[in-house]
Formats: C-alpha cells, structure tokens, sequence
C-alpha cells in the first residue's frame, strides 16, 4: 500500500511541477510582452521567439484549416440549396415549354380550321374536339365534344382542313360518335377529280389494311392513274361534293379480274385527328370569279376605249332608228292624204 500510494504521489508531483512550468511560462510570455515596448532585451525577445515560434505555427495552421473547412461547409451547403432551386425552376421550364408546345401545335391547328372555314363559305361549320376513341375499332370510330345542342345531328358529314373524316353516326346532347372513312362498313360516293377521267367509284374501308381505304367499282378500262386526286361525288346526300377524300397510291385488278381497285393515301391522318369540324348545312358553292384571258403582245385593247367605242355605236344605231321612224310617219302622212282624197272622190 505504501509502495503504491508513494508512486501516485510521485505521478501527482509530477503532474504539479508541470502545471508550475507552464503557469511560470505564460507569466513571463505575458510579462514580456508586456514590458517589450518598454525596454528592449534582445536576447530574451529571440528565446522567446524560439520558443513560441512551433505554438504560433501550430495555432496558424490549426485556424487555417478550421477556416477552410468551415468556408468548404458554407460553400457546399450553399451550393446544395442553389442547386436545388435550380432543379426546380428547371422543372417549371420544363412544365411551362410543355405548355408552350401544345398551345402552339393547337393554335396551329385552329388557324387551319379557321382558315378553312372563311375559304368554304358554302358550308356551316361546327369545331369539334376528338374526345375519346373505341379500344376495340381503333382506327373506326371517334367520339367528339359537340352534339345536338350544338347542331349537330346523324348523317352530318365531319371534315378538316385536309379532307374528309367521315360522318355523325349517333348523336347526343352534348356529345357525337363519328365513323371514319377508315371503317369498313362506311361507304362513300367520290369520283377522280382529274378533268379528263372523272370515274365514279366508292371508297370503303379495308379490314386488311386498316389505315389505307380502297376505290372499288371501277370499270377495268377506266382512266384512273396513280397520283389522282379523289373527292366526294355528291350522291347520296350525305357527303356534299368536292371534298377531298385521299390521293390513289396503287392499283389492282378486283378478284374478278373484272374491275379495278384503287388503293387511296386519304388525305387527314387520322393518328393525328384532334379537331375536327361538322357540317352542319351545306349550300351550293359559289362560282369562280371570271378571269380576261392574257393578250397576245401587240394585240392589246383598252378597255375603256372599247366601251366608248360601243357606247358610240349603239348611239348611232338609236339616231338611225329615230330618223326611219321620222320618214315612215311622213310617208303615213301622204297616203292618208291620198286616201282622203280618194274617200272624197268617191263621195
């Protein structure tokens, strides 16, 4: 026990001495730099520098450290909260150049519409919205936003600005279904539009080509060609005529071997259907404004000079007629004066 309590109080000792060293040098550290402006001791001031010189390095280091990493903290921190506010102001511009597209691929679109509205002035326009297809005939049947509260009925044939869509099969008060050209059960009467062929057929769809009708009873010796141009023919009341129903892509011979069967391009992609437009009336369409042929060089006329020229003319013709008519009634008057001389000779 003595043996143990003898060394802890050496390890207490020791502890103190060190403790009465340090305190004894931060005395004459404060004592010296206290007094240092007051007297100068060279000798001391070097020791003292010697001596402090590791501490001062040591301390510099350590708050230089401690500085950068605090500023290292701070930096990171602040760029984790800039760059989540990037993240979501990116994400807005996103949402809203999202927005900005589709508002510009509708307007485009309603431009389209609207400017075939103001070109076919001969038929009552109704703008549609697609709404919904049927899952199980895709490419059949299309259910759009308007209905008889709205003009429309059943058998009104449905456009764009590209051609023909098809016509209103069922009708609701705010809603209509719309069977597409594409459906094989529809039928529509067109005729090619080329002047010097005009071949009436009927456009139905294809079950075996869904996105592709076919022009079917066309005589084998008709003058149809790839690249034509078909439209509605105007029979049957449903469609009215000149609507522009695709462009012939190919042609067969029927299973016959009889007739001929043109396969068409149609005109609207259908994929694409968004908006639409119903006619609800149509009237006849208006005749082309007449065109003056271009003149021969050298042969030209003035028009106003021609009109003058005319009007001049048809003034001799009424001063002419006035004169013959003057001497016809002084000829009447002679031979009433000769038969009254005869009536008296008579007498």
């Amino acid at each position: 026990m003595s043996g143990k309590y003898r060394r802890n109080n050496k390890k207490g000792t020791g502890k103190k001495i060190l403790i009465l060293i340090f305190v004894l040098i931060s005395l004459f550290c404060i004592i010296f730099f206290s007094a240092r402006g007051r007297f100068k001791a060279p000798v001391a001031e070097q020791a003292v520098s010697i001596v402090l010189t590791p501490f001062q390095r040591a301390i510099s280091w350590v708050g230089s450290q401690l500085n950068y990493v605090t500023s290292n903290i701070w930096e990171i921190a602040t760029m984790h909260e800039q760059n989540k506010m990037l993240r979501n102001e990116v994400e807005q511009l996103r949402i809203q150049n999202l927005h900005a597209s589709e508002y510009d691929a509708e307007n485009q679109r309603l431009r389209a519409l609207l400017g075939y509205k103001q070109t076919a002035t001969q038929f009552d326009l109704v703008a549609a919205r697609v709404i919904g297809r049927e899952s199980a005939t895709w490419s059949s049947v299309i259910e759009i936003n308007r209905g008889t509260r709205d003009g429309v009925d059943v058998d009104m044939a449905v456009v764009t600005d590209k051609g023909l869509v098809g016509h209103v099969i069922e009708a609701g008060p705010t809603s209509a279904k719309v069977q597409l050209l594409l459906d094989p059960r529809s039928s529509v009467g067109t005729l090619v539009q080329r002047a010097d062929s005009r071949v009436a057929g009927i456009v139905e769809g294809d079950m075996d080509n869904p996105t592709m009708p076919r022009m079917v009873n066309i005589p084998k010796t008709a003058d149809v060609e790839e690249g034509d141009v078909v439209v509605t023919s105007g029979f049957g009341g449903v469609y009215p005529k000149g609507l522009n129903v695709g462009t012939v892509a190919e042609m067969r011979n029927d299973e016959g071997g009889l007739l001929k069967i043109a396969v068409l391009e149609p005109a609207v992609d259908f994929q694409k259907l968004e908006d639409v437009m119903v006619i609800t009336a149509s009237r006849e369409a208006p005749p082309e404004p007449l065109k003056t042929p271009p003149q021969t060089p050298g042969t030209e006329t003035d028009p106003a000079a021609q009109a003058a020229e005319q009007a001049a003319t048809a003034n001799g013709d009424e001063d002419s007629s006035d004169s013959s008519s003057s001497d016809g009634s002084g000829s009447s008057d002679s031979s009433n004066g000769s038969a009254d001389s005869g009536e008296g000779s008579a007498q």
